[in-house]
């Protein structure tokens, strides 16, 4: 495997990097922060360096910088990149950059996987869809294997990627909203709020995994919690009556059409 680099130990970066912890992977990380580089090496058992150390020496690296940054980022590591005689590949998750985009930054067309992740691979719990130019099917499978305690990996075309994100990547976010609010309304009856967001939590998570495991349709298993004339179908009309679901469709369309202008 050799060794594995993180560039920018934010949320993202830093959870990815607690995933490839769990398996034999070398661990470099390098963030605008040394500190926060530091702090993590040290948990982790990992080594703190500077871009250009990780650039010179790691097998395989991350980007984990904002789109906005990854010019400036890039443009000062190419020189590093270019001197390199050994075979590297580049994993980068910044929202809207292309592979070809990358390589343009990079000025050559290495090896390079995009990964689209979300938070809850923090605990293991990620959605992690992925397209990949140049590697070999030996690379992907050690990508796959070194990443594994992130969570479920999804190789998609890469024109489906900015969509794939708005779901998962942006997804976390709007089901918080929608927890939050659930708790809200069981606080109104009077429920204490902390067993309020406990059931709304639990029930979220359960409810997907049941999705997930049976296969059903998500239709199917909501009919399957309406009685006729009971008390949820009075909730799922007064949601309809609320455009909800048009709601969360517009809310996937806009994080998409945003991660589109962060392309450009």
């Amino acid at each position: 495997m050799g060794k594995v680099g993180f560039i920018g130990c934010g949320n993202m970066g830093g959870a990815l990097a607690r995933a490839a912890a769990k398996s034999d992977a070398d661990l470099w990380l390098a963030d605008g922060l040394a500190e926060k580089a530091e702090e993590l090496a040290a948990e982790l058992g990992g080594h703190a360096a500077d871009n250009e150390a990780l650039a010179a020496g790691c097998d395989w690296l991350f980007l984990g910088v904002k789109p906005q940054v990854m010019p400036a980022v890039l443009g000062a590591l190419a020189p590093v990149l270019n001197k390199r005689l050994d075979r590297f590949v580049l994993v980068t998750m910044a929202a809207g950059l292309s592979v070809a985009r990358i390589r343009e930054l990079c000025g050559a067309d290495y090896p390079v996987i995009r990964i689209m992740p979300n938070t809850p691979a923090a605990v293991g719990k990620g959605m992690i869809l992925y397209t990949a130019e140049g590697v070999t099917d030996e690379e992907e499978a050690e990508f796959i294997r070194f990443m594994d305690g992130a969570g479920r990996f999804d190789r998609i075309p890469e024109a489906l990627i900015d969509a794939g994100s708005a779901v998962s990547g942006c997804g976390p976010a709007f089901a918080c909203q929608f927890m939050e609010a659930l708790a809200d309304g069981g606080v109104a009856c009077g429920l204490p709020r902390d067993k309020a967001l406990l059931y709304a939590a639990q029930m979220l998570a359960g409810t997907a995994e049941l999705m997930l495991q049976t296969g059903q349709h998500p239709g199917v298993l909501k009919d399957a919690v309406c009685s006729p004339g009971g008390s949820t179908i009075q909730g799922v009309r007064r949601l309809e009556q609320g455009s909800f679901r048009a709601d969360i469709i517009d809310a996937v369309v806009a994080a998409y059409e945003r991660t589109k202008e962060l392309g450009k």
